[in-house]
């Protein structure tokens, strides 16, 4: 199977599902362990905090490359209004199956603790956690989570988040006086277990007003302090150690390209370069990217590319690429292209990699695949197209006109005014 297309939002619900039924689990669960085992408040919160760090940055690798990880309505949903002006982000629609399936899967989560200690499986709470003290704990507990969870991709990154996240939450737990649930769902969640992670329903509508409040002050700080920063031509890219700039095959996934070899594999070094370059934020743009991918880059997601830098004339940022790039571009596709006077032959097919996605604002597969890397505040969409592979001309000029009209329609949307 090739591996670029994102993972369906029935799949990624899920995924969000699990992995904040996961997070309650071990909540809950170490909170009744904890207690079973010292009868000190102190020690039980240790065991609590430190389970749930070391947890934490687990579920996330599980589940961060299906949906993201965002495993928390407040971040859901900060992710989806911060996103609305670049176009990237969460969608209405991809909230709309989040924020419940997150609480489902809590309560999914607080049901399991309870089982595996005997428990009945609803036992509702009767920890009352009404306080100002406790009400303002809970704002900067969120707070901070949004704050971090929104700058580090900001900052190029999104590769520390689950061992930054896991020692936030374990350290909120204890300069916060509210032990930091930070999470409506996971807040709900626990007014299911009377336990010692459990909160009164009484308690919970204004911890999760507190914990909005929180959201919107991190949103707010954040972005004061890290601008979106993207890629632009005038600022130098440092080399990266790690990427082989000098070999003719300069990914583990290479295009099999048999001709002007040196100069294509210094083009795709330069490339992936600037890649990195965005991805690390040592580069700097308000313009938008986006990346084109296919199974072989030598058919769709080439005339995309070339179709969206023709009629953005620099507005927006393109690049493309194949989960198994072939050895050269399709001759119909070169055709149908040179009948709109763009010239493909100096392009080439070339690999997909991590770092083209987490420079892109908006990925789109096409046909390809179910395993692209998912990154926080990306736009994701699969465009359902005839693989012009092996069809004649006559067959590939109409694949050719619905990218065109796709594309116009995605360039509408990214840069309104163009």
């Amino acid at each position: 199977m090739s591996t670029c297309e994102a993972p369906s939002l029935i799949r990624r619900a899920f995924a969000e599902s699990l992995g904040t039924g996961l997070l309650v689990a071990v909540v809950v669960g170490s909170g009744i362990m904890a207690a079973r085992l010292s009868p000190d408040v102190g020690v039980q919160l240790l065991a609590n905090s430190a389970a749930t760090a070391a947890a934490l940055p687990v579920i996330i690798v599980l589940v961060g490359p299906v949906s993201g990880a965002h495993l928390n309505p407040v971040v859901s949903l900060v992710d989806w209004l911060l996103g609305r002006r670049d176009r990237v982000g969460l969608t209405a629609r991809d909230v709309a199956a989040y924020l419940p399936a997150q609480t489902i899967g809590g309560i999914a989560g607080t049901m399991l603790a309870n089982a595996m200690f005997d428990l009945p499986a609803v036992s509702v709470s009767t920890h009352d956690r009404s306080s100002l003290g406790l009400w303002v704990g809970e704002v900067v507990a969120t707070a901070g989570l949004v704050a971090l969870v929104v700058a580090l991709p900001r900052q190029g990154r999104a590769h520390l988040a689950p061992p930054v996240i896991g020692a936030y939450i374990g350290a909120a737990y204890w300069f916060t006086s509210s032990t930091s649930f930070a999470n409506p769902a996971v807040t709900i969640a626990r007014g299911f277990s009377d336990t010692f992670a459990g909160i009164a329903p009484a308690s919970i509508p204004a911890f999760i007003a507190a914990q909005l409040v929180g959201a919107a002050l991190g949103a707010v700080l954040v972005t004061s302090l890290h601008p979106t920063r993207r890629a632009t031509d005038r600022e130098p890219v440092t080399q990266n150690p790690a990427l082989p700039i000098s070999s003719h095959e300069p990914s583990d996934a290479p295009a099999r390209i048999h001709t002007h070899l040196p100069t294509l594999a210094v083009r795709l070094a330069d490339d992936r370069l600037r890649a990195t370059g965005q991805a690390q934020g040592a580069l700097v743009s308000d313009i938008p990217e986006v990346l084109f991918v296919c199974v072989h880059n030598a058919g769709r997601s080439q005339m995309a590319a070339a179709l969206l830098d023709h009629h953005a004339q620099g507005k927006v940022r393109v690049r493309s690429a194949g989960s198994a790039p072939a050895d050269t571009i399709n001759p119909a596709v070169i055709q149908v292209m040179e009948e709109l006077g763009l010239d493909l032959t100096k392009e080439f097919p070339k690999p997909l990699t991590t770092e083209a996605v987490q420079a892109a604002d908006v990925v789109i597969t096409m046909g390809c695949g179910d395993a692209c890397p998912i990154f926080p505040g990306k736009r994701y969409l699969d465009w359902a197209l005839d693989d012009p592979a092996g069809k004649p001309v006559d067959q590939v000029r109409p694949i050719r006109d619905e990218i065109d009209k796709r594309v116009t329609e995605l360039l509408a949307e990214l840069v309104p005014a163009h």
